[in-house]
């Protein structure tokens, strides 16, 4: 299954099971709105932990689904998957581990909270190919200063964990063998108290923020399906990372 959850002591657990990168197709990110929407509406519930099996936490979204005419699909359908996590009643730990990238990152930073591992690396390679990360460029402002966002937009390079956690995008960092003990233990201190509180909490914490967030992540929506989608240069990016060559950007 490409989807694991469990839930115990009100803290459910959120595997992605399709190591070695953790690619998100979207019969995956159904999977993931599917099984979201139904640990929300579980009553016992008080914590959800998102992680991932294997040396990796996700590359991101597959990239043959960028091309026409399925990113008319995907690019909504994967919005809708971080939203699902944005606005996800409880609070939401996510343990990341090896690259977290793209798509997979962008999945991560709707969370309330990461703990990552000493060795991951965290990034928007997008810019590379042409294209951009529609749900990073609505959030990424929202939570780290408007130059480190800039700067992971535009030069699509990675962050170390140490990085991350100095730029305030990650909430602590931990060996990387004690990765799942310290997620699960952070999860469980919250997992204690009650549902009714944290959920309010959550509320009160996101604020008016949360109404904006969803306006941004609609509008990114817009711009790369209306916009982005529509250049030569998205179509060409896209192609050469498949065929495994050197794009060749318009003058456009």
């Amino acid at each position: 299954m490409a989807i694991q959850t469990s839930v115990e002591n009100g803290l459910a657990r959120f595997v992605l099971s399709q190591p070695p990168l953790n690619i998100l197709t979207r019969d995956i990110l159904a999977a993931m709105r599917k099984e979201l929407e139904r640990l929300a509406a579980e009553p016992s519930l008080r914590v959800l932990l998102i992680s991932a099996e294997g040396k990796h936490f996700s590359a991101g979204a597959d990239v043959g689904e960028h091309l026409p005419p399925t990113y008319e699909e995907l690019i909504p359908e994967f919005l809708d998957t971080v939203a699902a996590i944005d606005t996800f009643p409880l609070p939401v730990v996510a343990a990341v581990q090896g690259r977290c990238l793209g798509g997979g990152y962008e999945l991560a930073m709707a969370a309330d909270i990461i703990v990552a591992g000493a060795g991951a690396s965290f990034g928007q390679p997008e810019i590379l190919l042409g294209v951009l990360p529609p749900a990073a460029c609505a959030m990424l402002p929202d939570v780290c200063p408007p130059g480190v966002a800039a700067e992971l937009v535009f030069t699509g390079d990675p962050l170390s964990a140490e990085d991350a956690l100095r730029a305030g995008l990650v909430t602590r960092v931990v060996p990387d063998a004690e990765l799942e003990q310290a997620s699960l233990e952070l999860a469980g201190r919250m997992a204690r108290h009650s549902a009714a509180a944290l959920r309010l909490a959550k509320r009160m914490l996101r604020g008016g923020r949360q109404d904006a967030r969803a306006a941004a992540l609609s509008r990114a929506g817009a711009i790369y399906c209306d916009e982005l989608m529509k250049t030569k240069d998205a179509l060409e990016g896209l192609n050469a990372f498949l065929e495994k060559r050197q794009p060749t950007w318009s003058h456009e």
